[in-house]
């Protein structure tokens, strides 16, 4: 029977990328990582500028003493990504994140998009913290880089930076070729800076609570001026003086300072173990982040008010502020060892993505090229420190940051999204019979009903985050506020009641070393969550988002689905169906 090009064409966007299960061990690479080498990389990649920087930044203007509560919410949220995370981690042990999870269980199309976004992810955060390890280094010396070439080379453009950042372009190729050389020297690299930075965060924390004043929660209303309405505006004071919607958004920032985790999920033909190293990896990584991040909020707003926090380094500045100037330096120190290790984990993860999508033909494929003395993606790798340093080296990533959050999100969406379609997934030696209620095997027929309410909580979360988002603008008048709690209502009702049908359908029982416990409520709420926070971002954001999209569109639909590794696997299986069908009837025909 004939098929219409325009079908075809459909049906290529949603074909599955195929994993030989008896040998998912097998690679090119070399696994030379273990257990503790993945958890000290999660680690290092996510305890960096959200110690140092982004809870004094959220503190003094989204939350104030309730950051605690904004990296609270954020760890939660990301501990039910990350437990998604785990046990894709620990089904299909590939290279490739996000990217090869969706590929493996939504289909190709979906996951060049995911792949796409966290190629921007990764560029931006190598970008963004290579300059913030540029200037931190630089307060360190008196600014005598900055005065240097300010006076020398300064760029008068809005959207670029004041000058041209050399040093933090420097040092992402040094990385780049650290990181090209081998993965067990850069490992060991970052295993000695995350040791360093736990033991200074411990430090902070020990210190800073002889220090603590507990008056610094309860402080009255504070007027402050605004330097993006240009306003003064005035505060409530208290725990919460900026009110709900604003920790929410306080939230949304802390979140993506537990950005890094999945770097972890990277490196599944390189481990020694994947199927065990992942999935503990992943989650002790996160334990510690959460740890270690709502310790120092809370230590940091009981030292010095909210409102004094200093904007670029407010941790170190908060011990001089209480006359501890030995804890300053210290700190200081820290914050270098953390800021490298989360250098290095913003870029680790990058070439590994242009390697796996390299190798399935879905971007070019001199991008998969392995280096046979280093085992490494030597070419990918390279490439990706000039063009993260090139980036360092004249853009303003300030209004660049946020898009960062979005190829996050959406990956953390659509793998929770994943791991229920793979566990709902049917077994193919089950006979499709949606009419037999006992049985106890996903069939097609249950599989499409999970997808469809996959769909449908997708919809109610979007719901929930307008009204949450609409609740934030002071704009209705009191009545109207009901329809706010109506919509809220609408879409917690209809969640729920999409969760018991995707619970009261059977789930496919293939054995695995992992699996997200409270299936499927871990996933509808990971869900939900990151679709509320991804409401939560600015229009510029989702504008930038869209020029980027439009870019990987073209590439996909003018190389990727032309040379893609599955359209020829699938091809040439077509092919071998047809042959033996003819085959088979000659020979009925001869008899």
């Amino acid at each position: 029977m004939a098929v219409s090009p325009l079908k075809r064409g459909f049906n290529a966007l949603f074909r599955l990328k195929t994993v030989d299960y008896d040998n998912v061990e097998q690679t090119k690479l070399d696994r030379c990582l273990n257990t503790l080498d993945l958890t000290a990389l999660g680690i290092g990649s996510t305890l960096g500028a959200g110690i140092y920087v982004v809870a004094g930044q959220v503190a003094k203007e989204h939350s104030g003493p309730s950051v605690v509560i904004s990296f609270f919410i954020a760890a939660v949220a990301s501990v039910f990504a990350g437990l998604c995370y785990a046990e894709f981690g620990a089904r299909v042990p590939k290279t490739g994140s996000a990217y090869v999870y969706t590929y493996v269980t939504v289909g190709e199309f979906l996951a060049f998009i995911i792949g796409w976004n966290l190629i921007l992810e990764y560029v931006i955060g190598t970008a963004s913290v290579a300059s913030a390890w540029s200037h931190y280094f630089d307060s360190l010396i008196e600014n005598k880089i900055s005065n240097f070439f300010n006076e020398t080379m300064p760029i008068h453009v809005d959207f670029l930076g004041p000058y041209p950042d050399f040093f933090a372009f420097a040092i992402s190729l040094v990385l780049a070729i650290i990181l090209a050389i081998g993965v067990k020297e850069s490992t060991t690299f970052n295993n000695i800076f995350t040791g360093v930075n736990l033991l200074v965060v411990l430090y902070a924390v020990i210190c800073g609570a002889f220090k603590a004043n507990g008056e610094n929660w309860a402080l009255p209303p504070h007027t402050s001026y605004d330097t993006k309405t240009h306003t003064y505006v005035t505060d409530e004071g208290g725990f919460v003086p900026f009110g709900f919607s604003e920790m929410l958004a306080g939230a949304s920032t802390c979140f993506y300072a537990f950005v890094g985790f999945d770097a972890i999920a990277t490196t599944g033909e390189e481990v020694k173990n994947p199927q065990k190293a992942i999935p503990i990896s992943i989650i002790t990584s996160l334990i510690s982040c959460c740890l270690a991040y709502c310790s120092v909020s809370i230590i940091l707003t009981l030292m010095v008010p909210y409102y004094n926090m200093d904007h670029d380094a407010p941790l170190p500045l908060a011990f001089k502020a209480v006359g501890y100037p030995v804890a300053q330096w210290i700190i200081a120190i820290g914050a270098i060892a953390g800021l490298s290790t989360s250098l290095l984990g913003a870029m680790f993860p990058l070439p590994r993505i242009l390697y796996a999508m390299a190798s399935d033909g879905l971007i070019f494929r001199w991008l998969a090229t392995i280096n046979p003395r280093f085992k490494t993606p030597f070419i990918a790798t390279l490439l990706s420190g000039l063009f993260a340093g090139a980036m360092a080296l004249i853009f303003a990533l300030t209004e660049l940051v946020d898009m960062m959050s979005i190829g996050t999100l959406m990956a953390y969406t659509l793998v929770a999204c994943s791991v229920l379609l793979l566990r709902y997934k049917a077994d193919d030696t089950v006979i499709d019979s949606p009419g037999d209620s006992s049985e106890r095997h996903p069939t097609k027929h249950t599989q499409r009903i999970v997808a469809y309410c996959i769909v449908g909580m997708a919809g109610f979360a979007i719901l929930m985050g307008i009204a949450v988002m609409v609740a934030g603008l002071d704009v209705l008048p009191v009545p109207n506020v009901y329809y706010i709690w109506l919509l809220l209502g609408v879409g917690v009702i209809g969640v729920v009641a999409l969760l018991v049908v995707i619970y009261r359908q059977p789930q496919n029982q293939q054995a695995c070393t992992f699996k997200v416990p409270f299936l499927p409520i871990v996933s509808a709420l990971s869900i939900s969550i990151n679709i509320i926070l991804m409401l939560k971002l600015s229009s510029a954001t989702w504008i930038r988002f869209g020029v980027w999209m439009a870019i990987g569109f073209a590439v996909y639909f003018g190389y990727g689905v032309w040379k893609s590794s599955e359209r020829h696997v699938n091809g040439e299986y077509r092919s071998l169906i047809n042959h033996r069908e003819s085959s088979k009837s000659s020979a009925d025909d001869s008899d």
